[in-house]
């Protein structure tokens, strides 16, 4: 497994902005998830005609060849067949009246 433990400085697989890590730290939390060990899991399949589709999902660990990036409290985890598409990628939320 890889991790990195990054602070913003543009060398890791995934960047995560406070606002992102404080909202799925908080779904984690509300999934009664131990946000020690679980992580958000970013990765891109195969999506017929469309070509790739992108998707996220909680996991409750990481897999052994999984690249792991922590960022303010949240745990990052990507496949590597995915961290091709993914890396350098900045991870944000936005709330706002059309939703979050």
């Amino acid at each position: 497994m890889s991790t990195e433990s990054a602070t913003g400085s543009g060398d890791a697989a995934v960047t995560v902005t406070p606002a992102a890590a404080d909202e799925a730290i908080s779904l984690l939390e509300g999934e009664s998830m131990d946000t020690d060990v679980a992580g958000l899991r970013l990765f891109v399949q195969q999506g017929g005609c469309a070509g790739l589709s992108y998707g996220m999902r909680f996991d409750n660990e990481p897999e052994d060849d999984d690249t792991v990036v922590e960022q303010h409290g949240l745990r990052v985890f990507v496949d590597p067949a995915s961290i091709n598409y993914i890396g350098g990628s900045t991870l944000a939320y936005e709330g706002g009246l059309q939703g979050a």
